[in-house]
C-alpha cells in the first residue's frame, strides 16, 4: 500500500536533535582543540601552516554555531507555530497554502501556496548567506594552510 507524503511537514525531529546534538559536541571538541592551541608549548611550534589551518577550524566552527542557532530556531517551534508563522508572513496576493517542508541545506523553513510560489520563514535571512560565507573562508584557509604545509615539506626535502 503506498500513501501519500504529508504536504506539512517540517523538519523531521529525530534528524533536528541528532543535528543539534553532534554539531554540539563537534563545536565543544573543535574549540576544545582551538583553545589548547594558546598554550606555551604550542605558541613555541607554531607554524605558518597551523596557523592557516587553524584559521580555517575557526571559520568551521563559527559555520557550525551559525548552522545550530538556526536549527534552534525551527526547533522552539511546534507544527501548529510554524504554520501560524507561514500564515503570518505570508506575502500579500499569495493564496492559501498547501503545505510546508523543512530543508536542512540550505537550511530553511519553507510555505508552500497553490500557486507555487514558495516562500521561507523562522529561519532569519542572513543565515544561509553568512554559512556559505563563512565556508567558503574555511576552504580558503584549509587551501592556503596545505600549500604552505607543503612548501616547507619540499624545503626540508631538499635540506635533508
Amino acid at each position: 500500500m503506498v500513501t501519500a507524503s504529508n504536504p506539512w511537514q517540517g523538519h523531521d525531529f529525530a534528524v533536528l536533535f541528532a543535528v543539534l546534538i553532534s554539531g554540539a559536541a563537534t563545536v565543544l571538541g573543535l574549540t576544545t582543540y582551538l583553545l589548547s592551541r594558546f598554550s606555551r608549548r604550542a605558541r613555541l611550534r607554531r607554524t605558518t601552516s597551523a596557523v592557516w589551518r587553524d584559521m580555517s577550524l575557526t571559520a568551521v566552527v563559527m559555520t557550525l554555531v551559525l548552522y545550530l542557532w538556526g536549527c534552534l530556531h525551527v526547533l522552539v517551534l511546534e507544527d501548529q507555530e510554524q504554520a501560524e508563522e507561514c500564515e503570518r508572513q505570508r506575502p500579500e496576493g499569495t493564496p492559501a497554502l498547501v503545505g510546508r517542508r523543512g530543508d536542512f541545506i540550505p537550511l530553511r523553513l519553507v510555505c508552500e501556496a497553490s500557486n507555487g510560489r514558495d516562500y521561507t520563514v523562522v529561519i532569519p535571512d542572513f543565515i544561509n548567506p553568512s554559512l556559505a560565507v563563512l565556508l567558503l573562508l574555511a576552504l580558503g584557509c584549509a587551501l592556503v594552510s596545505g600549500v604552505l604545509h607543503r612548501k616547507r615539506r619540499s624545503a626540508e626535502e631538499k635540506k635533508g
